[in-house]
């Protein structure tokens, strides 16, 4: 079982490359990310973008061009549209986003016709967590993507979490449905799409997993107060995974661990036909690079 972020570039490094494609890679941000991530061994990359100006952020940074495939594809929204076509050609595992702004990435994966979306599916955000206060991963869902989830959006958010801990080598993650009480409250609807969902476990409809719910999270991750709630579940005080309710209750979960906490983390966007990394400015080298390695991970499986 994979414990840490190392592991996985290890992992990574020794199997067969998976490529990356970098949309609108024209600013230093991206082709730093990508060039550490091809040098450390984890990818290969091709970038699509303005040939002219990518070269002449490799040489003011002294990043080897040589280690990438260059598109070329001067237009913002070309080379978005550009990178996913080079997704569904096979030429590419996982996708990127570059200087391309969110709206326009976001775009090319969603359309209906030359995009990234098989029928029906569920596009969310999966976070992939390490925090030193708890002993192993966390695998959490969704912190980004879907404002408010309804039952079948969550029965997907619960699967691709389930996906991704057995990606690090968990035969059967633990998941936990987080409310703001263990009690199954029939006026609180987190309450009542997480009983929904363990049942649904239980009988086998999520498959390869425990799931338990509705969970508080201080059951979810903590043996002690699961004792003293009197909570007896494979689950509670030993959670993989955290499936929270909203977009509110899992953001905040989210920044006040990447800034209350010294814990790494990388992320990625699901339910396309490849994981897609949604990395911004702000975010720090390590997590971008994790964020290409969790990409590469569960691109391989």
């Amino acid at each position: 079982m994979i414990t840490n972020f190392q592991e996985i570039f290890e992992v990574l490094k020794s199997g067969d490359k998976k490529r990356l494609v970098a949309a609108y890679a024209n600013d230093s941000h991206t082709i730093g990310a990508v060039y550490e991530a091809v040098k450390l061994g984890i990818v290969e990359a091709t970038l699509v973008g303005d040939k002219a100006e990518i070269e002449k952020t490799c040489a003011e940074h002294n990043f080897d061009i040589t280690v990438f495939t260059i598109v070329q594809e001067a237009d913002e929204f070309g080379a978005a549209k550009k990178a996913v076509q080079l997704i569904n050609n096979g030429e590419g595992d996982m996708i990127m986003k570059g200087l391309v702004s969110t709206d326009k990435y976001m775009k090319a994966i969603l359309n209906k016709e030359t995009g990234l979306m098989p029928p029906k599916a569920v596009l969310s955000h999966v976070t992939l967590m390490k925090n030193p206060a708890y002993h192993k991963f966390l695998v959490v869902s969704d912190c980004a993507v879907i404002p408010q989830p309804d039952l079948n959006q969550k029965i997907a958010l619960a699967n691709y979490t389930v996906r991704v801990a057995r990606a690090l080598g968990i035969d059967k993650p633990k998941v936990a449905m987080i409310a703001a009480s263990e009690q199954v409250l029939p006026k609180m609807q987190a309450c009542v799409d997480a009983s929904i969902i363990s049942k649904m476990a239980e009988r086998g409809q999520i498959k390869n997993a425990y799931v338990d719910g509705p969970l508080a999270l201080d059951v979810a991750i903590d043996k002690e107060a699961a004792e003293i709630k009197k909570i007896e579940s494979p689950v509670a005080g030993d959670a993989d995974c955290l499936v929270f309710p909203n977009i509110e209750s899992g953001n905040v979960f989210y920044k006040a661990n990447t800034k209350l906490t010294e814990a790494t983390l990388g992320a990625m966007v699901v339910g396309a036909k490849c994981p897609a990394i949604l990395s911004s400015r702000g975010d720090s080298v390590e997590t971008k690079l994790n964020s290409i390695a969790l990409a590469a991970l569960v691109a391989s499986k």
